[in-house]
């Protein structure tokens, strides 16, 4: 089927043509014979590269020339957000305006009416359908993208109930997944004709690698010339006949192992035209800020030909070892499983390193289906590679059997609403009924009934947790029942603007009860101890002393603490890995230099970035409640606490990191020069700014500008906003 052919609009098949799209692949043809292009609802599950997304811009874009409607392309991921957003903007050039919205859960971002195409995480969709803004009835395309994660414990119900909750406007629905287990029991629910095929554009072989043989599903065997060991003889044989190998590894600590263990392969394939290019990415590399010791090591490996990707890399690194891989100058890149739920990242080779994963409760398990035939989907670049190949490695004869049943000749698991437990029931029954879509069991029930959850266990079941959801609400003052009428009392609709757990709230009502100040150290504390907040992990040896400095830092929650948990491991633990994560913010509000901090906490740039991120929304979300209680005293402090978290300075520094291109290092270095205020900077000239180092000319005349009044802010506020170019907190702040 020919793009001229289709039934979409002139201008559309135009920037299809210009991209050198000229004829559907097979499962495409399967999606317009579908209806999709009629409005029908879609599941799509077909393999990675086989062409999902452009089913999804021709549906909205038809959509939206013809009826003036709105898109709605939600994904679980902002790095796969931002891809997206980056993609669908070839459409600008027809009159399609494309917005992305990622953060921000306490608005409606009414900005948005003014778009057309909105992409946004599943998170941001579910908090928007809270607010309920009036654009959202203009939404008719509604694409799920990644939807197998439907059965992820943390994303799947935020994604169930913000699909059910869009469902009940009947916009047209796509649904978008490579794997996918019980694909015709979701287009069952989602009303959709379904859409499945095994072609992809480049075949994909599957095996297993055993004692110098790779036996794949077609019954074809390979034999792989010794380099050493099994993983250093793969990647050989791929690259010496000009392929790229992707390994996939459990941990990040494995990223960075194995990583320098082939650079001693990929470094035997290079030209020296191709070295000389890596040498300038190696450049790159070592001056992206921080300068810690994981730059220095990647730098030092991307000359080489070999590099690691985990999501502890700032989001910067991450994208020049994305773009250089796929530029066909990286030959090896060692990554986590996060890298194949993300970013599309295809080679030639992908091997799986490890199926099996460490969870703390029971030791090592093996790897679902589903995630490993994620992986394997990397495998063979389209354009590129006339084969892909996904490659299991097996220690014994056994495990290589075990590994071509259980992994290789095996189906995905079928999907599993994740939605029925108490802590996912107690935070989407408040939603519901805090945003008006709900005020009776009955309407609850009808609003249920478009979820996954209850076509899978019943109504029954799931009402029974739903009221056990409503008697922990209104015993905690969260709802309020009027004639039989439920209604969220002020504290509830708060929570469930605020996009936070109800134990959250409750956690912060606890602490924040007593008009006594506190500290800035015990407030990060209460932040930490939240559900909502991320923890870092205890490392061997550290429990004796993080208990000490929090008896020291916080003495009477340290004994409250103490008290409620004696004899809970588990609960001491989650105590003291808070705990920690609040010296680490207590660090960053004190200035300590963030590639010190990346050391001293063995955490990634990437990782603090969102740890601040997080501790920056809960402050706010802390000042929100205290408004609700009228405590004033920690309203005040934990507004003030917040402006020193999202910049990360000590107190003096606030009316200086006002100013933009002003951060935490320019404020800290104005500041020791005698600029100590606004005022102060009014009585500078041009030229003696411009001697203060890092402050250059054209900063400093934006300076002045503003502090005279000549500009009325220099905080730029765009709702369009991308990813930092640089993700450091230093130089995004």
């Amino acid at each position: 089927m020919k793009i001229q052919d289709l039934p979409i609009p002139a201008e559309v098949k135009d920037i299809l043509l210009e991209e050198g799209i000229d004829t559907l692949y097979p499962p495409q043809e399967q999606a317009v014979r579908a209806g999709v292009l009629e409005g029908e609802n879609l599941v799509m599950a077909t393999p990675t590269a086989s062409g999902k997304t452009l089913i999804a811009e021709i549906s909205m874009t038809s959509k939206i020339l013809r009826e003036g409607c709105m898109a709605f392309y939600l994904t679980p991921l902002k790095a796969l957000a931002y891809e997206k957003y980056e993609e669908f903007k070839k459409f600008e050039k027809i009159g399609i305006k494309v917005a992305i919205t990622t953060g921000d859960f306490d608005s409606s971002d009414p900005w948005l009416s003014e778009y057309d195409i909105i992409v946004a995480t599943y998170e941001k969709a579910d908090s928007l359908t809270r607010h309920k803004p009036e654009w959202l009835d203009h939404v008719k395309v509604v694409v799920l993208d990644e939807v197998h994660l439907l059965q992820d414990g943390k994303r799947g119900p935020v994604l169930e109930m913000t699909a059910a909750k869009l469902i009940k406007n009947r916009p047209q629905i796509v649904a978008l997944s490579a794997t996918i287990g019980n694909a015709r029991e979701i287009a069952e629910w989602l009303n959709a004709k379904l859409v499945t095929s095994t072609w992809r554009p480049v075949p994909l072989k599957e095996g297993v690698y055993y004692n110098g043989v790779v036996y794949f599903n077609d019954g074809s065997e390979l034999k792989i010339p010794s380099r050493g060991d099994d993983l250093s003889s793969l990647v050989f044989d791929c690259l010496d006949s000009g392929g790229q190998v992707l390994v996939f590894t459990s941990t990040r600590n494995n990223t960075i192992r194995l990583a320098r263990k082939l650079k001693k392969i990929s470094s035997r394939v290079l030209t020296s035209v191709l070295r000389k290019e890596l040498r300038k990415i190696s450049e790159e590399i070592a001056r992206t800020p921080p300068q810690t010791k994981l730059n220095k090591e990647l730098a030092s490996l991307i000359a080489d030909g070999c590099a690691f990707h985990h999501a502890g890399l700032s989001y910067n690194l991450r994208r020049i070892i994305e773009k250089r891989f796929r530029d066909n100058l990286i030959k090896v890149l060692c990554a986590t499983t996060t890298l194949a739920a993300g970013v599309n990242l295809p080679a030639r080779r992908v091997i799986i390193h490890d199926y099996r994963r460490y969870d703390p409760s029971v030791g090592y398990v093996p790897i679902p289906v589903l995630e490993y035939k994620q992986m394997a989907g990397r495998a063979g670049r389209p354009k590129y590679d006339k084969l892909g190949e996904a490659i299991l490695i097996s220690r014994t004869l056994d495990e290589r059997d075990f590994l071509l049943q259980e992994y290789v000749f095996a189906s995905p698991e079928k999907l599993y609403s994740k939605l029925s437990s108490q802590k996912n029931l107690r935070v989407h029954t408040l939603a519901l009924i805090a945003s008006g879509y709900a005020s009776s069991v009955n309407e609850l029930e009808e609003n249920f009934s478009y979820t996954l959850c209850f076509r899978q266990i019943g109504g029954r079941l799931l009402l029974e947790g739903v009221r056990k959801a409503l008697e922990f609400l209104i015993d905690n003052n969260m709802l309020e029942v009027h004639d039989s009428a439920l209604r969220a009392t002020p504290l509830g609709k708060r929570i469930s603007d605020l996009y936070i757990d109800p134990l959250t709230a409750l956690i912060l009502l606890k602490y924040l009860k007593s008009e006594k100040e506190l500290s800035s150290y015990e407030y990060l504390l209460i932040i930490s101890l939240t559900p909502d907040m991320q923890k870092l992990y205890l490392r061997r040896g550290e429990k004796r002393i993080i208990e000490a400095m929090l008896e020291e830092l916080a003495p009477t929650i340290s004994r409250v603490l103490m008290k409620e948990i004696a004899f809970d491991e588990y609960e001491y633990e989650f105590a003291l890995a808070s705990a920690k994560t609040a010296l680490l913010l207590l660090d960053w509000i004190e200035e300590v230099p963030e590639d010190t901090i990346v050391e001293k906490f063995d955490i990634g740039p990437g990782d603090l970035y969102s740890i601040v991120q997080t501790a920056e929304w809960i402050c706010y979300a802390s000042s929100e409640v205290c408004k609700i209680t009228g405590n004033h005293v920690h309203l005040r402090n934990l507004l003030e606490l917040r402006k020193r978290v999202r910049h990360g300075v000590k107190k003096e520094l606030l009316e200086l990191v006002k100013i933009k291109g002003i951060g935490r290092v320019r404020a800290r270095i104005l500041y020791n020069h005698g600029y100590k205020t606004l005022d102060d900077l009014k009585q500078a000239t041009l030229k003696e700014l411009t001697r203060v180092p890092l402050i250059g000319s054209e900063l400093a005349k934006k300076m002045l500008a503003y502090v005279k009044g000549e500009a009325t802010e220099l905080e730029e506020t765009s709702e369009v906003t991308p990813e930092p170019k640089v993700e450091t907190l230093d130089k995004y702040f």
